[in-house]
């Protein structure tokens, strides 16, 4: 028999997590690197990306669960980082200090190089069964351990030997099986579809093909058939050899690899996936459509490229700390598309971490969301300010003369109000319509809104009623001198296609008197001394007591 390092394709054997403990010759040949290289890793560093998930979620399960698997199709990353297709098949053994799992891969490119040695390899076994007085025993021993079903049929296509997994298959026993013909064995349907195979066997020519055969049970499985003819000395066909592997589970495999494969590419949400480092691994059409970058501008690329220059370094540091603990991080993210626009996104972020913890990708599932923040945006913005003038409103005047009362708590600061009524209004309403009436509204609250500083605010609480918030002035003499300027500028015509409109101002003055005094209680004292300026002839300001 072949020692482990000399299997003519390529094998290892793991632990129960993975981790290498042996590979022989063939695997190096093909992954590449030293044999210390791979030793006390996890073989799932060997494939890429989406058989490694499968590896996870299917063949391990299946293969803890049965002790085995058989014929899975997978994809194995060879040396230059290559994707090379080939069957995998595991059998788990016990030794002394627990379970070890002896995987045998077959490389499907070069299957018939694999049923040549096969074939070499079984008329070795023949020689050294005659070596070992043709030990009957060896032979079944040999052909019961391969993971395929194995049978050799003679020229008049009668059963002359078949293998455990062969009889198991029909369900026959030996006795059964040995002497009966092909015909009685697949059913006159099935045997008149391989009927054109076993016809170009006999020729001479080897075949390779893939049926549905029913089971004895009534279930439908699927098998890849390799007809090999059997010549003797001189040439002439005794019959042939029927390897036929059943890839049932290959064909569910492939399914699922196709469904998720599916859904990855159908979901309209972004999806990602990175390395540790945050490269790109492999991304979503969805998320190519989001950004604008075609996936093989993006594979390989760090996901800095899409920072939008909005968000700091804290906040990205934060975001690794909370993945690095829970794994997970679920936020909004402005981020910037390949044309350099900015779009605000909702996203998730999943760490995958290896057995011990270490995390080896990163997957994240976004969508934009910048349509339904600008609407928000608007939605906040019409709850706070005036619908004519674009002013605040009471509320946020309100809110923001709270900010300035907690200011002031905290450090030395004065704080004035200036409450503002236009005199002469309702005349312009009555003469010259409430058109105009807006026009005048909209034209003092530009007027007011040039004669402040930027910290400053003006609000329209209603009507032809202003409210003027001036943080912390200098002194009482600057305050006055702005109310001067406001009547100044109030007291200016008004021209509106031709027709002309006259407004004054009656305004109230209040400073903050003492720490106690509240937002409503300061506006308030400020709308006194307005009513006290009107008391006064209008068109002049008053200072509350």
């Amino acid at each position: 028999m072949p020692s482990f390092d000399q299997l003519p394709c390529p094998a290892l054997v793991t632990d129960r997590a993975g981790i290498v403990l042996d590979l022989n010759q063939e695997l190096l040949l093909l992954v590449g690197n030293h044999k210390e290289h791979w030793l006390t890793k996890s073989m799932e560093f060997m494939f890429p990306m989406a058989s490694r998930i499968f590896l996870q979620t299917h063949v391990w399960p299946m293969v803890l669960r049965d002790g085995y698997v058989r014929e899975i199709r997978l994809q194995l990353q060879d040396g230059t980082g290559k994707s090379v297709p080939i069957f995998v098949n595991c059998q788990k053994t016990m030794v002394a200090d627990g379970h070890q799992f002896t995987w045998v891969l077959f490389v499907t490119v070069e299957r018939s190089r694999f049923e040549q040695e096969l074939l070499e390899a079984r008329q070795r076994a023949e020689e050294i069964s005659k070596a070992l007085a043709q030990s009957e025993k060896f032979m079944h021993t040999v052909a019961d351990a391969l993971p395929s079903m194995v049978g050799y049929w003679d020229k008049q296509l009668v059963c002359r030997f078949a293998n455990k997994r062969y009889l198991e298959w029909f369900g026959k026993t030996p006795d059964q099986m040995i002497g009966l013909s092909m015909q009685s064995v697949l059913g006159e349907k099935l045997f008149q579809q391989n009927l054109p195979f076993i016809r170009n066997v006999l020729s001479g020519e080897q075949q390779q093909f893939e049926r549905a055969i029913p089971k004895p049970d009534g279930s439908l499985g699927y098998v890849l058939a390799d007809y090999v003819p059997d010549r003797d000395a001189a040439g002439s066909i005794n019959g042939f050899i029927a390897l036929i592997t059943n890839i049932t589970r290959m064909r569910e495999a492939d399914a699922a690899i196709r469904l998720s494969a599916g859904v990855f590419e159908a979901t309209t949400e972004g999806i990602t996936v990175t390395d540790a480092a945050a490269n790109f691994v492999s991304v979503n059409s969805a998320f190519s459509a989001l950004t604008g970058y075609p996936s093989e501008e993006l594979i390989g690329k760090n996901a800095r490229i899409l920072k939008s220059g909005r968000h700091d370094a804290s906040f990205f540091a934060e975001m690794f700390r909370k993945l690095s603990t829970d794994r997970v991080w679920k936020g909004d993210v402005w981020s910037k598309r390949k044309d350099g626009t900015i779009y605000l996104e909702q996203l998730s972020i999943s760490a995958i971490c290896d057995q011990s913890g270490v995390v080896q990708q990163y997957v994240g599932i976004c969508s934009d969301i910048t349509e339904k923040w600008d609407k928000d945006q608007l939605i906040h913005h019409m709850a706070l300010h005036d619908g004519l003038t674009g002013l605040p409103n009471r509320t946020l005047l309100m809110e923001r003369l709270g900010q300035v009362f907690a200011m002031a708590r905290r450090e030395s600061r004065q704080i004035a109000l200036m409450f503002l009524d236009l005199d002469g209004f309702k005349k312009v309403n009555d003469t010259l319509g409430h058109a105009i009436g807006d026009e005048v509204l909209k034209t003092v609250a530009t007027r007011l809104s040039g004669l402040l500083r930027g910290s400053d605010t003006v609000a329209r609480l209603g009507g032809d009623e202003y409210v003027l918030l001036i943080d912390n002035p200098k002194s009482s003499d600057e305050v006055a001198q702005i109310g001067n300027r406001v009547i100044a500028a109030l007291n200016e015509p008004m021209q509106f296609d031709g027709r002309v409109a006259h407004v004054g101002a009656s305004i109230g003055i209040a400073f903050m008197q003492e720490l106690a005094d509240s937002p409503e209680a300061f506006l308030k004292r400020a709308d006194d001394a307005m009513y006290a300026a009107k008391a006064a002839g209008k068109n002049v300001y008053r200072f509350a007591n």
